[in-house]
Formats: C-alpha cells, structure tokens, sequence
C-alpha cells in the first residue's frame, strides 16, 4: 500500500468525520447562542437552563440523523476501505 493510498483514506474518513459532526454541532452552536442571549436579557445564570436543553436537542438531532450517518460509515467503508483490503 503507497503512502498516497494511505493519505487518501485518511482524507475521506476526515471529511466523512466532519460531515457526521456538523448537524450535531450545528445544533449544539445554534441552541447554545439562543440560550446565551435570552440568558444575557433576562439576566437568569442557572447553569441547568444552557445544559438540560442542549443535550436533549443533541440527543433528538442525534437520533433523526441516524441514517444519515450509518449510510455515510457504510459508504466510506464500501468505497475506501474495502478495495485497499481486496487489493
């Protein structure tokens, strides 16, 4: 296996890493800043208010976007991985 196989996999488990995290973290960055701001106008600091929400949204966006994560592993694995060990 050359060393540009290897960069190669590398690239697209990186990208296919970045793609599973987005909607999660989009999720978790959107919520937080909401959370942020009605705290900073209403002038509450409970720290239970900015982490109660946001793991329940991250739990449910987790759950919705299942598939869509399995399908991006599944496809990384049949179109990466599983030529370099056939070959």
């Amino acid at each position: 296996m050359s060393e540009l196989a290897i960069f190669e996999v590398l690239r697209s488990a990186l990208w296919t890493a970045v793609l599973m995290g987005m909607p999660i973290l989009g999720v978790a960055l959107v919520l937080g800043f909401v959370i942020g701001l009605l705290q900073a106008l209403t002038s509450i600091q409970e720290m239970t208010l900015t982490f109660v929400p946001k793991i329940f949204a991250v739990v449910v966006v987790l759950f919705l976007t299942l598939g869509y994560m399995t399908r991006l592993c599944l496809d990384l694995f049949n179109n990466s991985i599983l030529p370099l060990i056939a070959s």
